[in-house]
């Protein structure tokens, strides 16, 4: 399966899920999950489109945080840990 122990995973799945809610618009989450497009992605739309996109972003955050947290350790570890499910 993958090389990550459960635990570490639901550690992750905690502070990505935690991070999302609270710093979504800057794609924080998507750093702590190793996904490095995808957050550069959110933070520069933040950055550049001065509030609209971040907005926007901020909302994503949101929703991926909830998905995350809602999540079974098992279903997160599949999708976001051994499949790099990118978005929601």
């Amino acid at each position: 399966m993958s090389n990550i122990n459960p635990s570490d995973a639901n550690s992750k799945k905690i502070a990505a899920g935690i991070c999302a809610i609270l710093l979504g618009a800057l794609g924080v989450h998507k750093f702590i999950l190793g996904y490095k497009t995808e957050g550069l992605i959110m933070l520069l739309v933040t950055l550049l489109t001065f509030g609209l996109g971040g907005a926007i972003m901020g909302i994503i955050g949101l929703v991926e945080g909830i998905i995350y947290l809602t999540k079974t350790d098992e279903q997160f570890l599949n999708a976001y840990i051994v499949e790099k499910k990118g978005w929601f």
